[in-house]
């Protein structure tokens, strides 16, 4: 019987993302999902589903929330690299 040979791992650097872009079309789906259930807001009703409704602002409020945190971070992050190409 011949042993197995151990496995090989790739390092893998993780992309240098700051997540606006990302929160920001993620916020912009749950407007639009938000638009959506208001027009359809009486089939919803009938079906008992007017929690659809509630969701996509608790997604949007969220998501704006995101924007907050993500943009101030964006901001951190410049600062400190302009900070080190200063010294």
């Amino acid at each position: 019987m011949s042993t197995p040979k151990p496995r090989s791992y790739r390092h893998v650097e993780p992309l240098d993302v700051d997540a606006v872009r990302t929160v920001q079309i993620g916020t912009a789906l749950w407007v639009v999902a938000l638009v959506v259930s208001l027009v359809f807001r009486e089939h919803l009703a009938d079906d008992g589903r007017t929690w659809w409704i509630w969701a996509c602002v608790a997604g949007v409020l969220l998501g704006l929330a995101g924007l907050l945190i993500t943009t101030r971070r964006r901001r951190r992050i410049a600062a400190a690299r302009s900070t080190d190409q200063r010294s």
